[in-house]
């Protein structure tokens, strides 16, 4: 009897070396399933690609892909309002499943949360300028006085290598009222910020003319350690390369298609 026992411990404990803490834990898309909701973290203030409705509601390019993962699960879906200051940490602590908010894919990041590939969208940087001054090139900014953003990376490059006359403010809103007041003649800052700018009728007299630069790809992310999980959102995400989604979610929320997902959707297809 003594002797079955520690048989039974013995193989416990080989199981425990060989397959570790994860043995105990159950899968997360199981659990997603058994549930019977996705909770994912989304932008709240970065239109169009994650924001509130007037009625409280989340909507945009990034809530659209969180939908269809759940209808793809037949679940429902919550939303959590996530900040570029939270968002890994919530999803580390189990508050959300998935992470879908305009998070860019770096080599530091990928050692902490699993990020899905293919990424799914891209950022870099442009500029916005009244439909009144003609640029058709990043050369054409040499010399004009440029409202931008104090810590922002890409300000060395257009100062230095496009010779641009920097006007740096601490926040958006000032620099944006230094543009409407002539104060400087473009504004310069991440492309998809100003995508969303644009579709706000105040800004209709504004265009982003040139092509975008220094384009870093976006990435959702679920938690380390989840393999089931992962493979099934990176196979939806492939499939909205390849159908075209993500280019009709930019068509729905009135940006023109970035030369990212343009790209990807062609690779994809094929």
């Amino acid at each position: 009897m003594i002797q079955n026992k520690v048989a039974c411990l013995g193989l416990l404990v080989g199981a425990m070396v060989v397959f570790g803490p994860n043995m105990a834990r159950a899968d997360e898309l199981q659990d997603i399933k058994s549930s019977g909701v996705l909770v994912v973290g989304v932008k709240a203030d970065y239109p169009p690609f994650g924001y509130l409705s007037p009625t409280g509601a989340s909507i945009g390019i990034e809530p659209d892909l969180a939908r269809n993962l759940a209808q793809r699960l037949g679940v429902k879906v919550q939303f959590v309002p996530v900040v570029a200051a939270n968002r890994i940490q919530f999803l580390q602590q189990g508050k959300i499943n998935l992470l879908i908010a305009t998070m860019n894919d770096t080599p530091e990041r990928e050692k902490i949360v699993d990020i899905i590939h293919p990424n799914y969208y891209a950022s870099g940087y442009n500029v916005m300028v009244p439909k009144t001054v003609k640029l058709t090139s990043w050369d054409a900014l040499k010399g004009m006085p440029v409202c931008a953003i104090q810590g922002s990376f890409y300000n060395k490059d257009v100062g230095e290598k496009y010779g641009a006359e920097l006007v740096a403010f601490t926040g958006v809103a000032e620099a944006l009222t230094a543009l409407q007041q002539g104060r400087c003649n473009a504004f310069l800052y991440d492309d998809t910020a100003i995508a969303g700018k644009l579709t706000d009728p105040t800004w209709k007299a504004y265009d982003m003319p040139l092509p975008t630069l220094g384009a870093v790809p976006w990435g959702m992310a679920v938690k380390n350690g989840e393999p089931a999980f992962a493979a099934f959102v990176s196979k939806a995400s492939e499939d909205w390369e390849k159908t075209g989604y993500i280019l009709s979610l930019e068509t729905k929320y009135g940006i023109p298609h970035s030369a990212y997902a343009v790209q990807q959707h062609d690779k994809y297809k094929s």
